[in-house]
């Protein structure tokens, strides 16, 4: 069937029409492929393992949920789904923000959590070979033992997956010294839609022989194949942290620091911002002061470069923050201290409880244009009546407004959905992109296509066709093949 034929919207199956197997033949033919305790069609359980944690994202039912437990199973359910033209929908945890893991009508959730195993760890190399469903926390303990480190730190990283990492290609806190999942990424393997497995890229530092199809599969959102393995570079692990927090005014003063340190060419293993109402539900959540009364914006800063460096790095960081208007700095290389106050900025999400559910965004903007955009969401904020706190890795610009809503009440809901896409909007006014780490999923769809516009779709269309013809993975998201 030609994926131009499929009609495609989120939760239900894009035009499969009568299924090929009926749902029994389909559960017995997919526990032959893994064991019937590793196929799962109870609706409670189909319903858990139906979305991620993006509310916006509209989510379908499944037919089954299936367990694999290697490569194997997940190519002989591959296999099985093509034969019966019925969709795949690939998971990890969970952990996601854009609903690129939700289910449509009609497909088999295809879980990877149990292919959970670190293969090798090559200290020499500094290089590690994983399975997709290592959880990124596990990975970064494992690798420590051996003095290395594994830098992508999603907010999530103590539950969320490699796979899923790869999948959305992940960021964090530490993004503006190390980069995202990609900066990290030697190598994959990846099951085809025809259940082929496909080996991408090498063990070695440098290496340029033909297209790089690594990079191709990072940020795909399950929409071109099953990732089954990942080659991951691995660094020297990092000094003690000295830590830095300033407090400004007004978000302009916060941005004007944030520029000044970009310009010295300094670049701090963390640079992070909040906003006041961040700075408000955090202090009000750990009932402790993280800022001085009255404090509009709170910018973090670390250096893992350790000693003299990391004094020196440092002090060039609380410099800027003064010459911007800093109402108070303070510096310190206690590690309990340290992680104090990044307990803080981890605790943000948590914190937002309180007031209601939250529903996080996330735009990229440039770093110039940081206060910009927290002044936009203050003024989106008001204008809809609804609880906007922003805080975002100020390092790299990328910035992640919360609006939080009354899950019970249907007009706040859609004031918050409203307010959600006029962030987005105002992102790309400042010459911004509509995702810095969470993905497209099928939350974010049609701001794909305004970003990158007639042609850039027309690319995307034409790489999925190529490498899923029949549209197997993960169909409707990221952008429709219509």
């Amino acid at each position: 069937m030609s994926p131009a034929t499929r009609r495609e919207s989120p939760g239900s199956v894009p035009g499969y029409g009568d299924p090929v197997m009926d749902d029994d033949a389909l559960v017995e033919a997919l526990a032959k492929a893994v064991g019937r305790d590793a196929v799962r069609t109870d609706i409670d359980v189909m319903a858990s393992y139906s979305r991620d944690m993006m509310p916006l994202a509209e989510a379908g039912r499944p037919r089954a949920v299936v367990f694999p437990a290697d490569v194997e199973q997940i190519q002989a359910v591959v296999k099985t789904c093509a034969s019966s033209d019925v969709p795949i929908v690939v998971r990890g945890a969970g952990s996601g923000l854009s609903g690129a893991a939700n289910a449509i009508d009609g497909c088999v959730v295809l879980v990877t959590t149990k292919l959970n195993r670190i293969l090798e760890i090559d200290a020499d190399n500094r290089l590690a070979v994983v399975e997709p469903g290592v959880v990124n926390l596990d990975l970064r303990g494992a690798v420590e033992k051996h003095g290395l480190f594994y830098p992508p730190d999603p907010s999530s990283y103590d539950w969320c997956t490699i796979g899923g990492n790869l999948s959305t290609n992940a960021g964090g806190l530490c993004c503006v010294k190390y980069g995202v999942t990609t900066d990290s990424v030697l190598g994959l393997e990846v099951v085809l839609a025809d259940g082929s497995l496909l080996k991408t890229g090498r063990r070695t530092v440098k290496g340029v022989a033909g297209y790089d199809l690594t990079k191709l599969f990072i940020g795909s959102e399950g929409t071109l194949g099953v990732i089954t393995k990942a080659t991951l570079a691995l660094r020297p692990l990092p000094q003690v942290p000295a830590t830095l927090v300033a407090a400004f005014g007004s978000p302009a003063a916060a941005g004007t620091a944030v520029t000044r340190v970009v310009r010295e060419g300094i670049v701090p293993s963390l640079m992070e911002i909040m906003d006041s109402v961040s700075i408000e539900a955090v202090e009000r959540h750990l009932r402790t002061e993280v800022g001085p009364p009255g404090c509009a914006a709170l910018l973090l800063c670390q250096s893992d470069a350790g000693g003299e460096v990391a004094r020196r790095e440092l002090a060039a960081v609380e410099l800027a923050c003064q010459g911007a208007g800093a109402e108070m700095t303070y510096v310190t290389d206690d590690l309990a201290e340290g992680q104090m106050l990044l307990t803080a900025r981890r605790a943000v999400l948590t914190a937002l409880e309180v007031y209601g559910t939250w529903l996080t965004d996330d735009v990229c903007v440039p770093r110039t244009a940081i206060a910009d955009l927290i002044t936009g969401c203050s003024v989106i904020s008001e204008r809809h009546a609804v609880k906007i706190a922003v805080v975002g890795h100020a390092g790299d610009g990328n910035m992640h407004p919360t609006l939080v809503y009354d899950p019970a009440s249907a007009d706040e809901f859609a004031r918050a959905r409203v307010a959600f896409d006029e962030i987005l909007e105002l992102g790309l006014s400042l010459g911004g992109t509509v995702t810095g780490e969470h993905g497209i999923g099928k939350v974010k769809r049609d701001w794909l296509a305004k970003e990158i516009g007639p042609i850039g779709l027309r690319v995307h269309r034409s790489i999925k066709a190529a490498l899923d013809p029949d549209n197997l993975f993960n169909p409707g998201s990221m952008f429709s093949m219509d």
